[in-house]
């Protein structure tokens, strides 16, 4: 029994914390360029000096790129907010469903609302002394992996009484996730008005010279490829599938070869009908809904295509939702 006047108690509880990228507030230049300000500030997202960066930043792309980035958030933009929000949220709420009350699941937002701090301070406040945190990245950057857990550790250092933490890895070539993209794909394909004769599989880019200094993210996402083409291989025998990295920022050199590059081209020697996948994001967002989806059938059918499909991600879906709890659970195991 608590003596007279001890503050309330709560029983300890275990927590999981989905963290996805980050998303404006409303489709409206100032809520974009509040997100970018805080997103390309991030010293893991653009490793340039910052006395150099500060003035670009703030006297040329905090000044150009929000009405346009507003602009493309419209076009996606949905009764719930953004893709990447609403989907983020679903899948927490699936999963909670999934793992039962002993488990209190929430999400959050490396970049924009709701911020990993609050939302870790607040599973601490209900209770959870012990918290997995699980970046729905499936392959590492230090771009986006290790920026999440910097803001863990940014939280970490205000809390006097701090849980206990895990993190999910990288999943890249989890057999759960491979098989998860699998069966997605396959079944999206197979729902098609058309037979694609080539599939592309987009993986956000990143600066070519991360990976010169270490960064694992191409080769990670090299293999996830290499594993999927080999699973659908078995469905779609005649399938070509291949390769590209998307979203260039910016005049360095990136990642290659680049996504609207390879549509253009592809539509160029003669490719009429093509589907693109995106299996390194685990939820719809600009970067599929727009980027892909609207801009990339737009320029694919302008050089000659006649039938182009974009495919959804796993977002809550059945198959990606089964793989999150397979992947969550393993990493949950001794504490439930």
């Amino acid at each position: 029994m608590l003596p007279p006047g001890h503050p309330p108690v709560q029983s300890p509880r275990v927590g999981v914390l989905l963290v996805n990228l980050g998303t404006p507030d409303a489709p409206t230049p100032a809520a974009v360029r509040r997100y970018l300000k805080e997103f390309l500030w991030d010293r893991r997202v653009v490793e340039i000096p910052r006395a150099l960066w500060w003035l670009v930043l703030n006297g040329i792309v905090l000044n150009t790129r929000p009405k346009k980035s507003a602009h493309a958030y419209r076009q996606v933009w949905t009764e719930d907010g953004s893709p990447l929000a609403a989907i983020t949220r679903a899948q927490a709420q699936d999963l909670q469903a999934r793992l039962g009350d002993g488990v209190t699941v929430s999400w959050a937002m490396r970049y924009g609302n709701p911020a990993v701090g609050g939302e870790l301070e607040r599973l601490k406040d209900a209770g959870c002394e012990r918290i997995l945190v699980a970046p729905l990245y499936p392959q590492y950057s230090g771009a986006t992996t290790a920026s999440a857990l910097d803001a863990v550790g940014l939280q970490l250092a205000k809390m006097r009484w701090q849980p206990a933490l895990r993190t999910l890895p990288p999943y890249y070539d989890d057999p759960a996730h491979i098989e998860a993209l699998r069966a997605d794909i396959a079944r999206q394909l197979a729902e098609l008005a058309f037979v694609p004769e080539v599939l592309l599989l987009s993986f956000h880019g990143m600066p070519e010279r991360s990976l010169r200094l270490g960064d694992p993210y191409h080769c990670q996402c090299r293999k996830t490829a290499r594993l999927l083409g080999e699973a659908l291989k078995a469905h779609f025998p005649d399938l070509r599938i291949e390769v590209t990295f998307q979203s260039r920022f910016g005049k360095a050199r990136w990642l290659e070869p680049a996504t609207d590059a390879v549509i253009a081209a592809e539509a160029a020697k003669g490719t009429r009908r093509l589907a693109i996948a995106a299996p390194g994001f685990s939820a719809d967002c600009l970067e599929t809904r727009e980027e892909l989806a609207i801009r990339g059938k737009e320029q694919f059918l302008e050089a000659g295509g006649t039938h182009f499909a974009a495919l959804d991600c796993l977002n809550a879906g059945a198959a990606g939702m089964a793989m999150l709890e397979a992947l969550v659970r393993r990493e949950l195991a001794g504490w439930i």
